[in-house]
């Protein structure tokens, strides 16, 4: 069996080396970062299976560093806090937080919450098959995976986000609002550009003609719509 890879970023020297060591022990590999901006560059090169990351750290805390992370994966996050406090347990999850640990913690109840992410994250034999095709692309959500004409389309967590978003309004128009707190809740400003700007990107990826869009259509002054599924299909979404 593959041993899967914990990612433990805390600016504290004395809690990383006791809680890697407890890691190691319960057969995960473990990873080391003592900042946020270290936690990007390690998890852009290691590709952990989940991260366990501290709220209170100097330069970028435990909130950004989550929120950058978002931008490149969907990786499973345990936030660490000193504060048993709601309303930061709801700015977490509005980023894309999977749990909240309240510090001092029993090392033993984290590998707990680790391990039940841990499963939760894995495919099973018994997901559904949920496959959407809009002309020549394939979209599965299950396997988070798009093909166009039979070839693998690299997308971005946030790319993948969008598509997500309008998918689960194909063919009704989507406010660009709404788009934008399906895919960065409301952890990102209100603001157009960024729908805009990815938009513009997933159009480059999955359109025969990017300059004359058919399946991620504009809806001027309003937002964008996603066309091209079948209408028996459009029902089911």
């Amino acid at each position: 069996m593959t041993t899967e890879h914990i990612l433990l970023v805390d600016d504290d020297p004395t809690l990383r080396r006791l809680l890697g060591d407890y890691l190691t022990a319960e057969s995960f590999s473990v990873g080391l970062a003592a900042s946020g901006v270290e936690a990007l560059k390690q998890a852009y090169q290691q590709r952990p299976a989940l991260v366990v990351m501290d709220v209170m750290m100097p330069g970028m805390d435990g909130f950004e560093a989550s929120a950058r992370l978002r931008e490149l994966t969907d990786v499973p996050i345990i936030l660490l806090t000193a504060k048993n406090d709601e309303a930061d347990k709801l700015r977490g999850f509005r980023v894309g937080v999977d749990d909240y640990v309240t510090k001092p913690f029993s090392f033993a109840e984290l590998t707990a919450r680790i391990r039940a992410i841990l499963a939760r994250a894995r495919p099973t034999a018994q997901a559904s098959d949920r496959v959407h095709r809009l002309g020549e692309v394939e979209v599965d959500l299950d396997r988070r995976a798009v093909t166009r004409a039979g070839r693998p389309v690299a997308l971005t967590a946030t790319e993948f986000r969008l598509l997500e978003a309008l998918l689960s309004h194909a063919g009704q128009a989507v406010s660009e609002e709404d788009l934008n707190r399906d895919v960065w809740g409301d952890y990102k400003p209100a603001e157009t550009g960024g729908v805009r700007r990815y938009v513009f990107l997933l159009r480059q990826k999955l359109e025969a003609d990017p300059a004359h869009p058919a399946l991620i259509c504009t809806v001027r002054g309003y937002g964008y719509r996603l066309d091209g599924l079948p209408e028996a299909h459009l029902k089911a979404v």
